[in-house]
């Protein structure tokens, strides 16, 4: 049987140093997805799993800080450690206000970046507090999968769209409190305005109709403000 391997996503621009670190992380047996910039990692993270992100913050499309924000709205579960040659108390601070796992800064040697690497995985394998370790959320009677985009409830799957499982795991995530529309339209669609907001009526209404099957659970409307999902456990 062919040996298990962690996934990790490395987000660096640098060609030189993303090249080393790829090249030395899978000769230590890490399955490493390198990419370039921000985008095309937020990409990668629609369609697969990993178990670690590293990201550098200087990026040339995005801010790092802000593509954390990105993943934490979209892979809650993942966590995630800056490797940057941003030192400042200010940047290693909001590093981990963001929820960061480690603040790790350039240089590093190769090997201390494998052992911190093991040594992370393993503490939050382990972790009682690790975010939905099997990734899977209870709503009442419904059993939600964000990562294969799944609704269960009982013997029937439903099958959600990209937008419907960044919406419900961003109501979730936030559940029994005010989810704004602004805040709602700049994390999933990027952009604050008329049609997306339209746009995300229309989703909350699809959700309604896939949860009505539980009536402890409920999506409130807060007029002109925003949207409420209400649920007790």
């Amino acid at each position: 049987m062919a040996e298990y391997k962690k996934k990790i996503i490395l987000v660096e621009d640098d060609e030189t140093l993303g090249y080393l670190l790829s090249e030395y992380l899978m000769i230590n047996n890490f399955d490493i997805t390198w990419t370039k910039n921000g985008t095309e990692s937020l990409k990668m993270l629609e369609t697969n799993t990993y178990e670690l992100a590293i990201l550098d913050i200087m990026l040339p499309d995005i801010d790092g800080f802000d593509l954390a924000i990105k993943i934490k709205n979209t892979r809650p579960s993942l966590p995630f450690i800056f490797l940057t040659a941003r030192s400042l108390k200010i940047d290693v601070l909001k590093g981990f206000s963001l929820g960061a796992v480690d603040y790790l800064k350039k240089p590093i040697d190769e090997e201390e970046l494998v052992v911190r690497i093991n040594s992370l995985l393993s503490r939050l394998g382990k972790s009682e507090d690790y975010e939905n370790k099997n990734n899977i959320y209870k709503l009442g009677t419904y059993m939600f999968n964000p990562l294969n985009q799944e609704l269960i409830f009982k013997e029937e799957t439903i099958t959600l769209t990209n937008k419907e499982n960044k919406l419900l795991l961003y109501l979730i995530k936030n559940k029994n409190n005010l989810c704004t529309h602004r805040d709602i339209l700049l994390s999933i669609w990027g952009k604050n305005d008329y049609f997306n907001k339209k746009s995300l009526n229309v989703f909350i209404t699809h959700l309604r109709k896939y949860l009505k099957k539980d009536l402890t659970i409920k999506i409130e409307n807060v007029h002109n403000r925003g949207f409420i999902l209400k649920m007790d456990n």
